[in-house]
């Protein structure tokens, strides 16, 4: 059991350190950047590596790996109350709303945050609780196939007159970068209030992340169900299939990718399916980063390497939140105000160091009090009047 809950904390931790990295190169969603042109060849050369392989890593992978685990959670608390013959799901739905109450301070520093979508999203393991670990597979896999966008391929393949839906989510950009570029902190308050958790919202129901991320709160849920991380030979053999399967679909849709506009001539058409192909390429990867960090979790050189991750993973809510104010303090205008003096190599270099300072901080905390101060709140308040 210990084994098992180290894992988790530490893929945990490990998702908190990709949030941070891919956060800090886009300087907290501050999409502001110095002049390449005044920059020497080489550091703009070095700058677009980063930025590739950043997104190539931990692009869509990094709150995948949370939302899998935010499903498991949610299964452990569900085995945790039938034991006690109790019926979690109503107790969840009162958590549910609590969480808002945190997307909301989290999004007035972080106008990217997906506390708010977690928390609407989260509903669907309500609706699930009770079924049978098949067809909860099944409702996974049909989330994760990204339905909404192969009905509107559906559609315009069939109907020449089809249009595409149009994207509401640019227009609120600029009422942030007003409240971003301000020196004002209350400035910054009230354009992430106002406009923050509609972009959130908005752009990831229109790149199929919405569907995606129910559909990962639902694998994760089943992955609980059916004990797959439990430290056995069985679990192992699982995983091991895991990453060969996941590998070998990664690969070629990543070439899929790649080429789609060479495939597929109709421009219309190539916006229709890349969100598609790119949820599955991302799906894919993500499973490729589980399935090998669990298996490797079992090298003892490993386990020392990453194992420290479990601190930052144990107290996941309080870094995630605790990530938005610092980055914001560095990058925004009201604080260090960074963001257009930098670009991504420094950036990152940045995210490192910002990194290094809370997990220290969250090691200091976990072996003092044992949880994390949001964490305990949340805990307390979740069974508030048992």
């Amino acid at each position: 059991m210990k084994q098992r809950i180290e894992v988790i904390d530490s893929l945990r931790g490990f998702a908190i350190l990709a949030i941070m990295l891919l956060h800090s190169i886009e300087h907290f969603n501050f999409y502001v950047f110095p002049d390449a042109s005044l920059q020497p060849d080489w550091l703009n050369a070095i700058d677009k590596v980063v930025w590739d392989t950043m997104f190539f890593l931990f692009g869509g992978k990094g709150y995948a790996i949370f939302s899998i685990l935010f499903g498991f959670t949610f299964s452990l608390m569900m085995v945790k109350q039938r034991q006690q013959d109790k019926d979690f799901g109503y107790r969840f739905l009162w958590r549910m709303l609590l969480l808002v109450g945190f997307a909301l301070l989290n999004g007035a520093f972080f106008p990217g945050e997906v506390l708010l979508m977690y928390a609407l999203v989260g509903l669907v393991l309500f609706f699930v609780r009770n079924l049978k670990s098949q067809i909860v597979l099944v409702v996974a896999i049909l989330l994760l196939s990204q339905p909404i966008e192969w009905y509107r391929c559906l559609q315009y393949l069939n109907d020449p007159d089809f249009v595409m839906p149009v994207r509401h989510s640019g227009q609120y950009w600029q009422f942030l970068k007003e409240g971003q570029m301000s020196d004002s902190f209350w400035q910054l308050v009230k354009s992430n209030t106002l406009y923050g958790h509609k972009v959130s919202l908005l752009w990831a129901f229109e790149v199929g992340r919405i569907v995606q991320t129910a559909g990962l709160f639902v694998i994760g849920f089943w992955l609980g169900n059916t004990n797959r991380f439990a430290d056995t030979k069985e679990n192992a053999s699982f995983w091991l299939k895991t990453l060969l399967v996941s590998t070998l679909l990664f690969i070629p849709l990543m070439i899929l990718f790649n080429i789609r506009k060479d495939i597929f001539m109709d421009a219309t058409l190539v916006k229709i399916i890349k969100p598609i192909i790119e949820m599955y390429r991302n799906l894919s990867f993500t499973f490729v980063l589980v399935s090998a960090f669990i298996l490797l979790y079992k090298i003892p050189f490993f386990k020392r390497l990453v194992g420290g991750l479990k601190y930052p993973g144990r107290m996941s809510l309080t870094a995630y939140v605790m990530q938005s104010i610092i980055g914001g303090f560095v990058f925004y205008g009201y604080g260090l105000g960074i963001g257009p003096h930098v670009n991504h190599t420094v950036a990152l270099c940045v995210g490192i160091v910002l990194f290094a300072i809370q997990f220290y901080f969250c090691k200091w905390w976990i072996n003092k009090y044992h949880q994390g101060p949001l964490e305990k709140l949340w805990h307390q308040l979740t069974w508030i009047n048992r």
